[in-house]
């Protein structure tokens, strides 16, 4: 929960079925276009703070795992996603090295201390196997410090500088950091599936004017 609210209350009052639907397909492009890159179809993904489950949906890879508290997650898998109703500090269903692939988008910032995004980035790096992938986007709050406040549940200010420098302190090698990568949310601006796919194709130009998410992707040394 944050701040005792229900999570499945919280985001089902925040996005309608318009919403909803316009998120599946901005990850699909993001999946066609971005990530598909960075996770194999022999890969065992795991999508932290996974919510809906947007991007393991339509990810492929051998196994596809999703760890989230709101149990609504487990509406929403497709077939042949797991969902683990559990905190991502904990996530002893999975032994050391089991993973190929930790995927967070838009979750560190929810996590209700430094303390725990320590914990749960210790965690990451247990269940990445060497060489294993932790891709974390989020909102970087040198570039919307003011708008990043307007939701309840965001509790931890995250730049992609002070993401990368508590990665490297907890052993992560850095493979690609990204300040701008995408648009503070899909909840503003025309829902037209096509820019996104022109935004994408004209990046950097296009992030540098309206990137407000950072992208980072480290990995753990082989």
């Amino acid at each position: 929960m944050s701040g005792d609210v229900e999570l499945s209350t919280l985001y089902a009052r925040r996005f309608d079925a318009a919403d909803e639907a316009f998120k599946a397909a901005v990850w699909r492009i993001l999946w066609r276009r971005v990530f598909s890159r960075y996770i194999g179809q022999g890969d065992v993904l795991v999508d932290v703070g996974g919510g809906y489950c947007e991007l393991t949906n339509v990810a492929t890879a051998s196994r596809k795992i999703v760890v989230d508290l709101n149990p609504a997650a487990r509406e929403r898998a497709a077939p042949g996603v797991e969902v683990h109703t559990t905190s991502a500090e904990d996530m002893s269903f999975l032994a050391d090295g089991q993973a190929n692939v930790v995927f967070a988008s838009n979750f560190l910032e929810h996590l209700p201390d430094k303390a725990a995004l320590t914990r749960t980035a210790r965690e990451v790096r247990r269940v990445l196997a060497p060489g294993g992938r932790f891709i974390a986007m989020g909102p970087n709050v040198r570039l919307m410090p003011g708008t990043y406040w307007d939701w309840y549940d965001h509790h931890v200010p995250l730049s992609d500088r002070s993401l990368v420098e508590l990665l490297v302190t907890t052993g992560f090698e850095l493979e690609e950091v990204v300040p701008r990568f995408v648009p503070a949310t899909t909840q503003r601006g025309p829902r037209w599936p096509f820019l996104v796919t022109a935004y994408l194709a004209l990046r950097p130009f296009s992030s540098w004017l309206a990137g407000k998410q950072f992208l980072v992707i480290a990995r753990k040394p082989a």
